[in-house]
C-alpha cells in the first residue's frame, strides 16, 4: 500500500515553494544564472546565521535541520567556494557570537557585520569570479521594524562592505534574507549586477536559493508589496507607530492603490514586479463582460526566450472616479502558468465577478449607504506582469449605477477624522488624459462617516433563544452526529457552569492535548468530557508547528515568500503536507495563516502575513485552507482584523473608515471564509474604532457570521481584553463582552474549572449582562467545530490507517516528548516521584508541570554517586521548557548524599516542562522537590491593571 506521509516529498514541495517565492529585482549583464564551476566568494555576516523565519510565536519551530545559503552552495559541489573568505567570517563570529537578546521578542533585527578592507576584497576578487553578499534581517511578534540602520535601513558597516566588494568584483549578487521589504535606495548607488529577495525560506530555504542561482529553477516570484524610495513615501507612515491611536487617513489608498493614483514617481519597484531568466509575451485572447456574471477573459502567455520558466499574470481594473473616488488600479485576478518551454504558449482563463469590482459606499453619497455599488461610467481592464506594465485589454460601460450587495453599517468609527480622496476637480482632465499612463490625481480629503447604529442595541434586539436547561438526559455528542438528538437539545443538558467553562480555552502547553502546543479547548473539564465532548488542540503557527517541549516539526517558508509565488496550486500542495504534519502530532488546528494587510513595511509581523493586497492574500490563504482540509485539520486565520503594528498592540486603537475596513482590511478574510471555507478565526489583541475586536458584535456577528455566513469558531489571541462600548476601558476579565460578541473561546486559562483568570462570566450571567442563550450559542459553535476534528474521532477510539502510519513516522525522541508525566504543584513544596526518573546513560525523563498560580520556584535535589570509580564524571542536565537551567556534575567520590538547590525560571505560564537528561549513568536520586519561593499572582495582576 502506498504511503501517504513522505518527508522527502514534503521537503521537495517546501523547497519548490521557497524557490518560487524568490523575487529577482535586477539581473544586469545576465549575471545569473551562475555557470557550473564558477568561483564564488561569499560575503556578509548572514551566511553564518540563515534566518529561516521571523521571531515570536510564528517562527519558533524546532527542526531536524536548517539548510542555509552558504551550506547549500557548498554542499552542491557546483561551485568553487573561496575558503579564505569563509574562514575570515568564522573567525569574526568567534569574537562576535550570534546575539539572541534576552527574553521574549528581544532578538536584534540584525547581527553585527564584519568590516572589510579594500585589500581583503581585492585579494578575494583575484581568487574568485563572482561575489555573493547576503544581508539578513529579522523582526516579529512584539517587535516592529524601525526606520533605522540595522532594521529597515542598511547599517554603515553593511554599506561600506558592499561598496568595497562592488569596487573589487566585476560581478556582485546581493541576496536579501529578510521577512519583509527593506529600504532599497542603495541599489542605485552601489549598482550590483543582481539583487534578489530570497525571504525567509524555512528549513529548505538555502536549497531554494541554490536552485535559483544555478538556474535549476527559473525565478518567477513577484513582489507582493510596492517598494518605494523612502519610508516617508508610504501613505501609512504618518499614522503608524502611535502608542495610543492611529487615524488611518490614507483610507483605501494602501500600497500600490496609493502610488498608482497619487505618486508614481516614488516607486522603485512596483507591486507584482519580478524578473525571469527568460522573456514572456502576454496577449489578449477573448474578452467579454456579462451584465449578470461579470468579466470573463483569456490571456495568452508565450515564452519568447530560451529557457523554460513560469509567468504570473495579473489582472487589474480601473473604475470611474464617480462620487466615491477610486484607486487607478486594483487587482481583480491573477494566475500562474505551468512551466513553459521556449516557444510554448498557455491560455489562462479568468472569471471575475462584479462583486470584486464594486466599491463600498459608507456615506450614502450614491444614495445607497452601506452597499457595494458599481458607479456609472467606463471600466477598464488591464493584464500584465506587474501593476505598472499591465496593458489595457478591454473595457465595458455601466450606464446606470448598480447596487451589487446591500449590507448593514457595521464597525464604523466613532471618532471624527478626514480621509484621502482624489481631487474631483480633475475628473475632466483625467478623462482627457486617460491614455497617459503617467497621469496622477491631486489629493483632497473628506470627512469620514461616523457610526449611526449602536452595536449594543443590535445585540439586544437580536438575542438568540435556546432550549431551556434540561439536566443530563444521557445524550452524548456522538448522538448529535448520529442524528439521534439535535444539537440544541444536547446543549440544553449542560449546566450554566458547564457552558461557562467551555468558553475558557486552556494552555499554554496543556497536558490535556499534545505536549508543547498553545491551547486546548472543548471538553476541558470532567463534566464536559462526560458528555462526550473531546478536547481539541491548536498550535502556533504560520511557519510550521511550534511545540515548546522540543518536539520537532517542519519549518515552512514565511508568508511573504509564499505570497510572492502568486501560485494557488503550490500553496495548496504545501499545506496538504502541513496538514499531515499536524495529524502526525495530533493537532487539530494551526494558529495561522496570518493574513493581515501589509499597511506599512514597518510592521514587525509582516513576515507572517502576505501582502499589501487583499485579493492576493485571500486567494492564497483559501488555497492553504483547502490543503489543510484535505486531512480534516484546519487553520485559524488571524488576526481578525486590523493588526497593523506590534508596538502596544494590546492597546493601540486603529481608527479606520468602514469603507477601508470592508475593501482592504476585511476583504482577505471574507475571501477565506467564502472560498476557503474557513472553520476558525482568531481575533486580535487590540481595538478597532474604540472596540476591542474580541468583543465587537459588529465584527464577529454582524459581518463575519451574518453577512459572510461563517459557521466556525472564533477564539481570542492569547490573553486578550474586551470592552463593552467604543472608548471604554479594555479589561482582561471582561470575557462576557467577548461571548456577547460571539467570540467563542477566551484563550488561555490555566484552569477552566477554577476560573484561574478571574473572568466575569458567572457574575455577568447572574446580573443579566449575559444570557444563557448566548453561552449556548458559543457552545454550539465549539461543538460543531469539534465534530469535524481528528480529536473527536480519536475520542471515539477510532484509529484510521493514516493515524497508524503517521504514528510510525514519529522519531523515538519526539515520541518520548509526547509521553510526559503529569505533575501539579502544591502551594508549598511538591515532591517528584523519583522512581519515575530513568537514571541510565542517555536516558531522558520529562514532566509536564501545572502551576495554578504564577510564582518563583527553586528545585532541590538530593543525589549521590552509585558505586562509581572516584574519577567518574556524572553529569545531570535539567531543562525547563527548552532552556537548560543547570547541569549538575558529581564525581565518583561523591558517595554521600549531596543537596543541590537550583533557581528555576518563574512559572508565568500555567504549564511548563521539566526534563532530566543523564549523559552518563551512575547517579542515584533520593528526592527532587519544587519549592515555591514567592507568589507572583497579585503582582502580575497589578502589572496588567497598570498597563
Amino acid at each position: 500500500m502506498a504511503k501517504t506521509w513522505d518527508i522527502e516529498k514534503f521537503k521537495k514541495t517546501a523547497r519548490a515553494a521557497a524557490a518560487e517565492g524568490i523575487v529577482l529585482l535586477k539581473n544586469d549583464k545576465n549575471a545569473l544564472p551562475l555557470d557550473k564551476g564558477t568561483k564564488l566568494a561569499i560575503f556578509g555576516r548572514s551566511q553564518m546565521n540563515y534566518y529561516k523565519s521571523g521571531t515570536g510565536s510564528g517562527g519558533m519551530v524546532n527542526v531536524d535541520y536548517v539548510v542555509g545559503i552558504y551550506e547549500a552552495l557548498k554542499d552542491s559541489k557546483k561551485y568553487k567556494i573561496n575558503t579564505d573568505v569563509r574562514k575570515a567570517y568564522e573567525e569574526f563570529v568567534k569574537e562576535n557570537p550570534f546575539d539572541t537578546g534576552v527574553g521574549w521578542a528581544a532578538e536584534p533585527w540584525f547581527q553585527k557585520e564584519m568590516p572589510l578592507t579594500d585589500a581583503f576584497a581585492k585579494k578575494a576578487a583575484e581568487e574568485s569570479e563572482v561575489a555573493i553578499f547576503i544581508i539578513g534581517r529579522t523582526a516579529g511578534e512584539d517587535q516592529d521594524t524601525k526606520n533605522e540602520p540595522g532594521s529597515y535601513l542598511l547599517t554603515d558597516e553593511e554599506t561600506d562592505a558592499l561598496k568595497k566588494v562592488r569596487k573589487a568584483f566585476g560581478k556582485v549578487i546581493v541576496l536579501l534574507n529578510v521577512g519583509n521589504i527593506i529600504d532599497m535606495k542603495w541599489v542605485k548607488e552601489i549598482d550590483p549586477e543582481a539583487v534578489l529577495y530570497v525571504w525567509q525560506g524555512g528549513q529548505e530555504g538555502g536549497n531554494a536559493v541554490l536552485d535559483v542561482l544555478s538556474g535549476d529553477v527559473n525565478p518567477s516570484g513577484k513582489l507582493a508589496d510596492t517598494i518605494a524610495e523612502n519610508i516617508t513615501d508610504y501613505s501609512s507612515t504618518e499614522n503608524f507607530g502611535s502608542d495610543k491611536r492611529n487615524f488611518q487617513e490614507e483610507d483605501i489608498y494602501v500600497g500600490y492603490r496609493y502610488f498608482e493614483t497619487f505618486d508614481k514617481k516614488s516607486v522603485l519597484y512596483p507591486f507584482g514586479y519580478g524578473l525571469s531568466y527568460t522573456n514572456f509575451d502576454i496577449a489578449l485572447g477573448e474578452f467579454e463582460y456579462d451584465e449578470t456574471d461579470g468579466i470573463s477573459l483569456e490571456v495568452l502567455v508565450t515564452n519568447t526566450g530560451d529557457r523554460a520558466g513560469k509567468e504570473a499574470v495579473q489582472v487589474y481594473f480601473e473604475a470611474p472616479q464617480g462620487l466615491l473616488g477610486k484607486p487607478k488600479r486594483a487587482l481583480c485576478g491573477f494566475a500562474k502558468t505551468d512551466l513553459l518551454e521556449p516557444g510554448q504558449m498557455q491560455c489562462l482563463e479568468f472569471d471575475i465577478p462584479k462583486y470584486w469590482l464594486a466599491s463600498y459606499d459608507d456615506s450614502g453619497v450614491t444614495k445607497h449607504k452601506s452597499s457595494y455599488v458599481l458607479e456609472e461610467g467606463c471600466y477598464k481592464v488591464f493584464a500584465g506582469s506587474d501593476v505598472r506594465s499591465a496593458a489595457e485589454i478591454g473595457e465595458f460601460e455601466i450606464k446606470k449605477l448598480e447596487v451589487i450587495t446591500e449590507c448593514e453599517e457595521a464597525y464604523a468609527p466613532v471618532k471624527e477624522f478626514e480621509r484621502l480622496k482624489p481631487d474631483s476637480t480633475q475628473m475632466e482632465e483625467a478623462v482627457s488624459k486617460a491614455a497617459n499612463d503617467d497621469f496622477i490625481y491631486g489629493k483632497t480629503s473628506e470627512k469620514v462617516p461616523v457610526r449611526t447604529l449602536d452595536p449594543n442595541k443590535k445585540r439586544k434586539d437580536r438575542l438568540p433563544e435556546c432550549v431551556p436547561f434540561t439536566g443530563d438526559k444521557g445524550y452524548k455528542l456522538k448522538d448529535v452526529e448520529a442524528g439521534k438528538v439535535s444539537m440544541e437539545k444536547f446543549i440544553a443538558q449542560l449546566s450554566d457552569e458547564d457552558l461557562i467553562t467551555m468558553m475558557r480555552g486552556e494552555g499554554m502547553c496543556s497536558p490535556k492535548v499534545t505536549a508543547g502546543i498553545a491551547g486546548a479547548f472543548g471538553g476541558v473539564t470532567d463534566s464536559l468530557a462526560d458528555f462526550g465532548i473531546p478536547v481539541g488542540g491548536c498550535s502556533d503557527g504560520p511557519s510550521g508547528i511550534r511545540m515548546d517541549c522540543g518536539t520537532h516539526a517542519f519549518s515552512l517558508p514565511n508568508g511573504t515568500c509564499l505570497a510572492c509565488t502568486f501560485n494557488e496550486e503550490l500553496n495548496e500542495e504545501l499545506f496538504r503536507w502541513e496538514a499531515l504534519d499536524l495529524r502526525r502530532n495530533r493537532i487539530d488546528a494551526l494558529l495561522g495563516p496570518g493574513m493581515n494587510i501589509h499597511r506599512s513595511p514597518l510592521n514587525g509581523r509582516n513576515f507572517e502575513y502576505f501582502s499589501e493586497d487583499p485579493l492576493l492574500t485571500g486567494k492564497l490563504v483559501s488555497a492553504q485552507l483547502k490543503g489543510l482540509h484535505k486531512y480534516d485539520v484546519t487553520g485559524v486565520i488571524k488576526h481578525f482584523a486590523g493588526n497593523t503594528q506590534e508596538f502596544r498592540r494590546h492597546f493601540v486603537d486603529n481608527v479606520v473608515s468602514e469603507r477601508a475596513l470592508r475593501e482592504i482590511y476585511l476583504k482577505a478574510f471574507e475571501i477565506a471564509v467564502r472560498e476557503g471555507e474557513a472553520r476558525a478565526v482568531m481575533s486580535t489583541y487590540g481595538p478597532v474604532n474604540g472596540v476591542w475586536t474580541s468583543s465587537s458584535y459588529d465584527l464577529l456577528t454582524t459581518i463575519l457570521r451574518g453577512e459572510w455566513g461563517f459557521t466556525g469558531i472564533v477564539m481570542t489571541d492569547w490573553w486578550a481584553m474586551g470592552n463593552d462600548e467604543a472608548g471604554a476601558h479594555g479589561d482582561y476579565q471582561n470575557v462576557s463582552a467577548q461571548v456577547r460578541a460571539q467570540n467563542d473561546l477566551n484563550m488561555v486559562n490555566a484552569s477552566a474549572a477554577d476560573n484561574s483568570s478571574g473572568d466575569d462570566l458567572p457574575k455577568a450571567l447572574k446580573e443579566g449582562k449575559l444570557t444563557r442563550a448566548e453561552l449556548a450559542r458559543c457552545a454550539t459553535n465549539i461543538c460543531e467545530f469539534l465534530l469535524k476534528t481528528p480529536a473527536y474521532r480519536h475520542m471515539l477510539g477510532e484509529e484510521s490507517a493514516l493515524d497508524k502510519e503517521l504514528a510510525k513516522a514519529m522519531s523515538e525522541d519526539d515520541a518520548k516528548l509526547q509521553d510526559l508525566i503529569k505533575l501539579t504543584l502544591n502551594e508549598g513544596e511538591t515532591e517528584l516521584d523519583t522512581s519515575l526518573i530513568d537514571v541510565q546513560k542517555g536516558a531522558t525523563t520529562a514532566f509536564v508541570v501545572t502551576s495554578k498560580r504564577k510564582c518563583l520556584m527553586d528545585m532541590e535535589l538530593v543525589l549521590r554517586a552509585d558505586n562509581q570509580p572516584d574519577v567518574a564524571q556524572l553529569p545531570l542536565s535539567i531543562f525547563q521548557d527548552k532552556m537548560l537551567i543547570k547541569t549538575v556534575t558529581l564525581t565518583g567520590m561523591d558517595k554521600e548524599w549531596q543537596t543541590v538547590r537550583i533557581g528555576m525560571n518563574p512559572a508565568i505560564m500555567s504549564n511548563f516542562y521539566l526534563k532530566f537528561y543523564f549523559a552518563q549513568g551512575g547517579l542515584e536520586i533520593k528526592s527532587v522537590k519544587i519549592i515555591k519561593t514567592k507568589d507572583l499572582e497579585e503582582e502580575f495582576k497589578r502589572g496588567i491593571s497598570e498597563l
